[in-house]
């Protein structure tokens, strides 16, 4: 929804969860979210290096 043009702040929020609400509904996921983050190696536990 383009609000560009809509200058009070209330005004443009109002209409843009008007457009949400008229939205279709998204679909549901199908990998789960940040599946692409790189992952975190573990550090070594046990005694320490230095």
């Amino acid at each position: 929804m383009n609000t560009k043009n809509v200058e009070d702040k209330a005004e443009r929020k109002k209409l843009k969860r008007e457009a949400r609400k008229e939205a279709p509904a998204k679909a549901a996921r199908k990998e789960p979210r940040g599946s692409n983050k790189k992952k975190v190696k573990t550090i070594a536990k046990g005694q320490r290096k230095r």
